[in-house]
């Protein structure tokens, strides 16, 4: 079984929101071994929204409806479902009562333009979640399209993720006839390119593609890092997750130790236990980064207990008087390094970061932008790194960042 995904709202084709919900229905539909060979975008325009539902049952099997829900006279997705289906619209008191008892709820008057919502193509089926006004419809087709099927979710992201959940993926799921479970493992890799991964998996790719043990998937994820995705079917978890775990070391022995974790990991939760482990502390010194590391490490929970705290001294002389710096030049070895033994004498940490460099778009004192050093004062050792990258203001931040928590996870392994 294929299905088809359908954005609506003219707002996507006008670049106003970014669709990212046709994104995460087609990773659902992977997970669920659905097949998925199409994805369109269409305005508000019954006719065009017509055309393109027509076009997609004629190349899938099923096709799932994304936006279009509301009370509002642009939102027609049902109308256009109906005219498609070959029937007419009918109130569907249920969900009548239900929008009206939702408005009741929060002690709001409830337009009457919300029982639109509750106004639905005879025949369809609704969707058993429904966490907000709109209903998800599950509409199977007769006549030309006998046997095939269009979902119809809200735009709202939260609503239409609960309602692929609860209603569309067990649906398809069954008329798929597919009965064994679909998982996927995903590991967290910085240091490397898509296309030099690419090239090292080649052969475990190929491999993979004639006996079918697991598929992988790579996706560019700029400062999150680049990850490879491992998806294997198998008829149960515990079958599913040994093959996981087997293609997972197989990668690993590939790779190396670009990789630092895996599914949920991040670099600063993977660099924050490594520390917790050993019991250390740690402080960042940020001149380029001006508090970006420090905000990263603090978005992780518990992160309190390794964490010491931050200095952003963008001033020449805030990093004389308060990290003990040395004159020399602000972009420099010698700074950086000296910034990583100051900020733990300044914070009281045994461990410490620093970076500093030129984020443009200006040169600055013979540095081009782009020109940055970092230093990890780790176990009474200073380790520096000279970095040029090539992006603009905003990426050179965000890649000296994860660039210099990869350099204290590797010299925190290094010394273990």
């Amino acid at each position: 079984m294929n299905c088809e995904v359908v954005a609506i709202g003219t707002e996507l084709l006008l670049g106003q929101i970014v669709d990212t919900n046709s994104s995460f229905i087609g990773e659902q539909l992977a997970m669920a071994g659905i097949d998925s060979h199409h994805q369109t975008k269409v305005g508000d325009n019954h006719d065009r929204m017509v055309a393109v539902l027509r076009q997609a049952l004629g190349r899938s099997d099923a096709v799932i409806c994304c936006g279009g829900l509301g009370p509002t006279q642009d939102d027609i997705t049902r109308s256009a479902i109906a005219e498609v289906m070959g029937v007419e619209l009918v109130r569907n008191e249920t969900i009548a009562e239900r929008i009206s008892a939702m408005f009741s709820g929060r002690g709001r008057p409830m337009p009457q333009n919300n029982l639109l919502q509750a106004d639905v193509p005879e025949g369809a089926l609704i969707n058993p979640a429904m966490p907000g006004t709109a209903p998800g419809l599950i509409c199977p087709l007769t006549g030309e399209h006998n046997g095939k099927v269009i979902y119809a979710v809200p735009g709202v992201p939260w609503e239409m993720k609960q309602m692929m959940a609860a209603g569309v993926l067990p649906d398809l799921q069954r008329r798929s006839g597919f009965t064994g479970v679909i998982r996927s493992r995903t590991l967290r890799t910085w240091g490397q390119s898509e296309s030099g991964l690419a090239e090292q998996l080649d052969e475990e790719i190929r491999r993979l593609d004639v006996t079918g043990d697991a598929t992988i998937a790579f996706l560019a994820s700029g400062w999150e890092g680049l990850k490879v995705r491992i998806t294997c079917k198998a008829a149960s978890d515990p079958e599913a997750d040994t093959a996981l775990d087997r293609e997972e070391e197989i990668v690993r022995r590939i790779i190396g130790d670009i990789v630092f974790g895996i599914d949920d990991d991040s670099m600063e939760s993977v660099v924050l236990q490594l520390l917790r482990e050993r019991g250390r502390t740690l402080a960042v010194a940020e001149s380029l980064t001006g508090g970006l590391i420090g905000s990263r490490l603090t978005g992780v929970s518990g992160s309190s207990d390794v964490f010491r705290g931050g200095i952003t001294p963008y001033d020449r002389e805030l990093k004389r008087s308060l990290l003990g710096c040395p004159d020399v030049p602000a972009v420099s070895e010698e700074m950086a390094v000296a910034m990583a033994r100051g900020v733990c004498r300044a914070l009281g940490a045994d461990s410490g970061l620093a970076v500093t460099g030129v984020a443009g778009p200006a040169p600055l004192e013979g540095n081009e932008p782009g020109d940055v050093w970092i230093a990890v004062h780790y176990d009474d050792e200073t380790e520096s790194r000279f970095l040029k990258m090539p992006f603009d203001r905003e990426r050179i931040r965000q890649f000296t960042c994860i660039q210099s928590l990869n350099l204290l996870r590797t010299r925190i392994l290094a010394s273990s």
